[in-house]
């Protein structure tokens, strides 16, 4: 992406290092009932890395870890802090472009655009849902309207899924803005009523399926509109961004981690095909109208 000039948000919050701050009572992530939790995803990451490599170091940090994985987490960060920096810089722009989409969309509709804040941070995080690790993946908690990141996670993504590419990071980060959107329009905590009231579990991931795809179609219009504004996506950008949309597909996660039998009772995100539907759908038609669509239909 050609983001050379563009602004910075201000929105950002930078507590890297911070880890859990001084309130050692904070609640655990509440990860059933909110959108954008990607801890499943990251479970699922280091049930890959067990079955190739027969390493379990990826698979106990996923589950929570121990104190040298968290260790050498932290040196790891500090001998990247550099790269890491640049990442902010970047994940920064790409709020700011969020904002600027919104922000316009919004008022087309009449509606005024309340921005969310982005906290960056490593390790450990507390926030208005409750406290987080490093292996819940980045995600959005509507109780504080704050999106959450870990920059590790972009080395994650690359090392792990082979989702790599400027585009494949926004859009995880327009991914968590657009849970944002369903929490301004009323969408979100409607849904997560539903969930609530759901007799199974399966029932409850089903909804929960429409919530990421929406996240994923959300991100697509905010593509369409940043590519439409700054000219800024270069060959190449639109593909990894859906091949990132593949690579965390629940199937395809499932298929990975070496499940035997595909269980799509236990899907929450969607499958590979139906995160690059309404990714691509978003990033090529910019058509708000087609949101509803994702939330009665069964492709």
């Amino acid at each position: 992406m050609r983001l050379d000039g563009r602004r910075t948000s201000s929105n950002v919050e930078d507590i890297r290092g911070g880890g859990f701050g001084s309130d050692s009572s904070s609640r655990r992530m509440t990860t059933g009932k909110k959108g954008g939790c990607l801890s499943i995803i990251l479970l699922i990451i280091g049930a890959i890395w067990y079955f190739k490599t027969g390493d379990a170091s990826m698979l106990s940090s996923s589950l929570g870890g121990d104190s040298q994985v968290i260790e050498k987490q932290q040196t790891d960060n500090t001998k990247n802090s550099k790269a890491n920096d640049e990442l902010a810089i970047f994940a920064s722009k790409i709020l700011a472009s969020t904002e600027d989409v919104w922000s316009n969309i919004f008022k087309q509709n009449g509606l005024t655009y309340q921005q969310p804040k982005m906290v960056i941070f490593s390790d450990a995080v507390n926030t208005g849902c409750g406290s987080a690790s490093s292996s819940t993946g980045p995600f959005y908690c509507s109780a504080d309207q704050k999106l959450y990141l870990d920059l590790t996670f972009f080395k994650t993504m690359k090392t792990q899924l082979g989702a790599d590419g400027d585009l494949a990071y926004a859009y995880v980060i327009a991914h968590e803005v657009g849970h944002h959107i369903e929490y301004l329009t009323g969408v979100l905590s409607k849904l997560h009523n539903a969930m609530n009231n759901c007799r199974t579990e399966a029932e409850a991931n089903k909804i929960s399926v429409r919530i990421e795809l929406l996240a994923d179609f959300y991100a697509g219009i905010w593509g369409f509109y940043e590519n439409k504004t700054f000219k800024s996506f270069e060959d190449g950008d639109i593909e990894k961004a859906i091949n990132c949309a593949h690579q965390i597909g629940d199937d395809y996660l499932q298929k990975s981690a070496g499940y035997k039998r595909i269980n799509a009772e236990a899907f929450t995100h969607g499958t590979s095909v139906q995160r690059m539907k309404w990714l691509k759908l978003g990033l090529t038609t910019g058509d708000m109208s087609k949101a509803n669509t994702i939330l009665t239909c069964d492709e």
